[in-house]
């Protein structure tokens, strides 16, 4: 090295600590492969424990089916004869000196020398080598593991099941370095608790199974302002929630689909692959095997009451991300950090009111100026000083708004033997438009707390609502601004469009509730507002509701983990 030559600055290795036992998992020889491709996603999978799949993985699941299937067994080393000739499938190893595991998808050898042969999806690349650094890296780790067994090893195979090609792989010194560098990187990472901020701009993005929840576009939009993001946030998915509320219906389980029966006579049935959810209103009843099948799928299982109150939901083990449970919580016992996302939740929540006055306004005065006085509520939410403040601002602002909700109601709709509107009013509501208000408002619940539960964080804790048994008070935060978007709107729609009328209410002590005729149609707007797109006011592509929601959910966990510097909220104009 010559005195012109920059520093360098030695790498720590992070030994597998062999005293610590079952505390620290043996890392994956996968992870690692994963780790050189993207860190970020490496720390995504194995320390929060995300999944998603995708066409690619699914390609990668069915190349692997036939050498997933264990044939053969692999002689011990000492057993080792010269003219043996081996070949065995998924054959499993580990190293307690590197803590690392792998699945060998074959090994096969004559002569005494033996190499693993890992398959892979698609083509040879035609770069240098035949191979990238990551699949390389894993054939060498798994060249390790052999010698570390005992086994003559020198070399490996990259076996491309599209193109039928097989790339040896040998592990020289620079490769052995990549490997050892891949491990104890992995582990330092992991240890430290702290997830590597996104590729930017990487051709690589696009189409990781996990880009909708690596959101790596958006946050490095959201931290920078760079590089306006790609229209992949989140994958189309064709799954919808079935909903059952017909009177003692029996919902159990045939082969890969449900069957809802009333009464013992079959009424419908719908393929467990095409159910994102089940909605289950009043006293209908879900079989064992219905139930265990949902979780195990992680379908998740909403209970209301045969009223539309929401009740709670179940799943199954639940999301394994403890880290962004562990931001959450810990914030949400910080004042300031309270204080900071309520403000923003508020505000976002009475501009979204106002866009809904100006754009659905069929009054005959003008509104311009409840839409001056929400603008001010708005501007005071933004410096409210604490949170009993902010609650009084709210609610001020829910009084002028509702005060002109009747002004947004075709001309026709309101008056005797039609819809009645007497002002916002709930437990119970006492005239039908609040009434479908506060069953939208229950579904709105519903669709955050589950939303919330399967991105990993706690609905029954939240930032602007207090905790109180049985309420899911982060799902009630972050539906505040989409009232005014989702519920109001289908409310709205459902009326002027004649979906919902006067007859499909019923009123009993005073109260009034949905007939089960009304409650469909309802249920039919609502879902098909949350299928509707809207063009993101930040990242400029088009997105459903129903996804937003995953988005919001996922970014939210982004900027309690502080990898953003704000939470962004969707206010269209």
């Amino acid at each position: 090295m010559s005195l012109t030559d920059p520093p360098t600055q030695p790498e720590l290795a992070l030994a597998y600590p062999l005293v610590a036992g079952d505390e620290v998992p043996l890392l994956p020889a996968r992870m690692i492969n994963e780790f050189v491709y993207c860190p970020r996603l490496a720390y995504l999978e194995w320390v929060q424990g995300e999944w998603a799949e995708s066409a690619d993985t699914a390609e990668g699941r069915i190349a692997h089916r036939r050498t997933d299937a264990a044939r053969g067994a692999l002689p011990d080393a000492e057993a080792l004869e010269d003219d043996a000739c081996i070949h065995a499938r998924s054959i499993t190893l580990s190293s307690e000196t590197l803590g690392v595991i792998a699945k060998l998808d074959l090994v096969e050898g004559e002569g005494g020398a033996i190499r693993p042969v890992d398959t892979k999806r698609g083509k040879r690349p035609h770069i240098e080598r035949s191979a990238y650094l990551p699949e390389r890296v894993q054939v060498g780790l798994q060249i390790l593991l052999l010698r570390e067994h005992g086994y003559a090893c020198d070399e490996g195979i990259l076996y491309f099941a599209e193109s039928r090609e097989r790339v040896p792989v040998v592990l020289d010194e620079d490769l052995h370095a990549e490997v050892l560098k891949a491990v104890h990187g992995l582990r330092l990472m992991a240890a430290s608790g702290r997830i590597p901020p996104p590729l930017e701009d990487s051709p690589k993005c696009p189409r990781c199974s996990l880009v909708s929840i690596c959101l790596p576009d958006e946050v490095s939009w959201l931290r920078a302002g760079r590089i306006e993001p790609r229209p992949l946030a989140v994958a189309q998915v064709d799954a919808l929630p079935l909903i059952v509320q017909e009177h003692r219906a029996r919902i159990g389980k045939d082969g890969e689909t449900l069957e809802i029966s009333v009464e013992g006579q079959k009424v419908a049935t719908a393929r467990l692959a095409e159910v994102s959810q089940l909605v289950v209103y009043g006293n209908a009843s879900l079989t064992t095997p219905a139930l265990h099948e949902l979780m195990r799928r992680e379908i998740p299982v909403s209970w209301h009451s045969h009223g539309g109150w929401f009740m709670g939901h179940t799943v199954g083990l639940g999301h394994r991300n403890v880290e962004i449970r562990a931001h959450q919580w810990r914030q949400s016992f910080d004042a300031a950090a309270c204080l900071r996302l309520a403000r923003g939740l508020v505000a976002a929540k009475i501009r979204n009111s106002r866009t809904l006055i100006r754009r659905n306004w069929r009054g005959a005065a003008s509104p311009d100026d409840l839409l001056t006085a929400l603008d001010r509520d708005r501007q005071a939410a933004e410096m409210a000083r604490d949170i009993p403040a902010l609650l009084g601002i709210e609610g001020m602002a829910a009084r002028r708004y509702f005060e002109g909700f009747a002004a947004c109601i075709a001309p026709g709709m309101l008056g005797e033997g039609r819809f009645e509107w007497l002002g916002r009013n709930r437990r119970p509501p006492t005239d039908p438009v609040n009434a479908l208000l506060s069953f939208t408002y229950a579904m709105l619940a519903r669709a955050w707390t589950v939303q919330i539960s399967a991105v990993g964080l706690d609905a029954y804790r939240g930032f602007y609502h207090q905790p109180r048994y049985g309420r899911p008070a982060l799902a009630l935060d972050m539906m505040e601004p989409f009232r005014p978007l989702v519920a109001d709107s289908a409310v709205l729609l459902a009326i002027n469009n004649g979906e919902v009328g006067a007859g499909d209410v019923i009123v009993r002590g005073g109260a009034v509730a949905l007939t089960p005729t009304g409650r469909r149609a309802i249920i039919a707007t609502f879902e098909r507002r949350l299928d509707q797109e809207i063009t993101h006011p930040l990242f400029g592509y088009r997105v459903a509701y129903r996804r937003l929601f995953e988005v919001q959910a996922r970014l939210l966990g982004r900027f309690l983990a502080g990898e953003i510097p704000d939470m962004p909220h969707v206010t269209p104009r």
